[in-house]
């Protein structure tokens, strides 16, 4: 399907240029708004964000566009996306609106839109606000006495706090654990903390200082050596890595070694299987989960399906299959019993409530399998579809072939900013890495 401003995980891009506009974020809101106005009751939207600069104008013009067509807004300032969608059910919204780039850099912003049920919207909604987008909004503005209402929620940040414990054993406890967590300068830098805390542990906090601009810099669950040398540094038990809107995790365990999505999916099979509480006989991943993942689930009598990359194909592969446990390598992790969509901080409790139940360290429970050798590089391009040449192509070819059915490539276009992915999995790395090499500089040449 071809899109002109929606990508994999929403609209995203460059502040102020491109899709990432003012003038282009109030008519999303005004098309959204119009859709998702249904009946004769006074319509409501949340609005929360991250801690980008450009959040302020990028808020401000959404309001502008759903005032417009008549629905209120209520606005939440800094807020993970989870917690958006969370209140987005909880306030009986007629939708809700996230301000993020995720984990990319303070110059990127996007918006996420979610249904009334917090879930992420679907293919045949997003390209029916971008049909409207360019055609019609005029028609559908409220007359003056129908405008809508802007107004701030200031408990948004404690109903979510509330909201997570209560996704924590009662029976359980994290006192007499001391936790890193990095929040990466981002949406969750008050809520995460406090909820640690509030759950007992000692809580040391990094990446808590957002000025507008260090939003996922050298920090966060895209930078996790900041993490690791803290948890060292401390003698932390554990450490907890967030992105920038706290959708995504990754841990570490008290030696500062990564568990990864991988990892966390694993950990969570394996302990709620033995409980009962799995379902669906495994959980879902991605094409990029490690191929020892799959082994170790199938050691356990448990399967691993796959679905494309982006935490929205997890969850739709999760309803269709029945699962509950889902997500990916990167650290979206999705708990459907939990949440509809992928929340780092519930992710990392359900993890710490296992090390709290069994009452071992990180390091003797949460590394379950041993990863087969991945080598990943990203590629930027400026223009074009580096993709659909034929050189890259056939180095692509080539590449497969000279695995030779010994391991796996992947190599894809991110869905959220201007980048090749290349992946290759398999036993030798020393391959993998000539074949990823090759892929690589092939791509340079032709995005040049």
């Amino acid at each position: 399907m071809s899109r002109k401003y929606f990508g994999t995980d929403g609209i995203r891009g460059r502040a102020n240029s491109g899709a990432m506009t003012p003038g282009i974020a109030m008519r999303a809101g005004m098309a959204a708004g119009r859709i998702f106005t249904r009946g004769d009751h006074r319509h409501r939207v949340v609005i929360g964000k991250d801690t980008r600069l450009s959040g302020y104008m990028i808020e401000s013009a959404l309001v502008a566009g759903f005032t417009a067509v008549g629905m209120d807004v209520f606005q939440f300032g800094p807020l993970p996306t989870p917690a958006v969608a969370m209140l987005t059910r909880s306030l009986r919204a007629d939708m809700g609106v996230m301000i993020t780039a995720s984990h990319n850099q303070y110059q990127d912003n996007g918006i996420k839109f979610f249904g009334p049920d917090g879930r992420k919207l679907s293919d045949e909604h997003e390209a029916a606000i971008e049909a409207l987008m360019d055609n019609g909004l005029e028609s559908g503005l409220a007359t003056s006495p129908k405008l809508g209402r802007a107004k701030r929620i200031d408990d948004a940040q404690a109903r979510y706090i509330e909201f997570v414990k209560n996704t924590f054993s009662r029976r359980l406890t994290l006192e007499g654990l001391r936790i890193v967590i990095d929040c990466a300068n981002g949406a969750a830098y008050k809520v995460a903390p406090a909820a640690l805390w509030e759950l007992g542990a000692e809580v040391v906090p990094i990446g808590v200082t957002p000025d507008g601009f260090n939003i996922n810099s050298g920090c966060g669950s895209t930078d996790t050596e900041t993490m690791s040398a803290k948890v060292r540094e401390m003698r932390a038990n554990f450490g907890i890595a967030l992105d920038g809107d706290a959708d995504r995790v990754v841990m570490s365990d008290e030696h500062g070694r990564i568990i990864d999505g991988d990892q966390i999916l694993a950990l969570l099979a394996r302990s709620w299987s033995k409980s009962g509480h799995l379902k669906g006989g495994g959980v879902v991943g991605t094409v990029m989960s490690n191929a020892g993942l799959d082994r170790y689930l199938k050691s356990l009598d448990l399967k691993l399906a796959r679905a494309q990359v982006g935490d929205r194909y997890v969850i739709e592969q999760m309803q269709k299959g029945g699962y509950n446990v889902g997500g990916e390598q990167s650290g979206h992790i999705v708990l459907s019993d939990f949440s509809p969509t992928g929340d780092g901080l519930i992710a990392a409790l359900q993890v710490l409530a296992v090390l709290a139940a069994e009452k071992k360290p990180a390091s003797e429970v949460a590394h379950l399998f041993e990863p087969m050798p991945q080598v990943m590089e990203n590629v930027r391009f400026q223009k074009g579809s580096p993709l659909s040449n034929a050189r890259v192509t056939a180095c692509i070819k080539d590449g497969e072939a000279r695995l030779n059915g010994s391991g796996r490539l992947l190599v894809r276009k991110s869905g959220t900013e201007p980048v090749i992915r290349i992946m290759a999995e398999g036993d030798d790395e020393a391959l993998l890495r000539a074949v990823v090499n090759d892929v690589v500089s092939a791509i340079q040449e032709v995005a040049a």
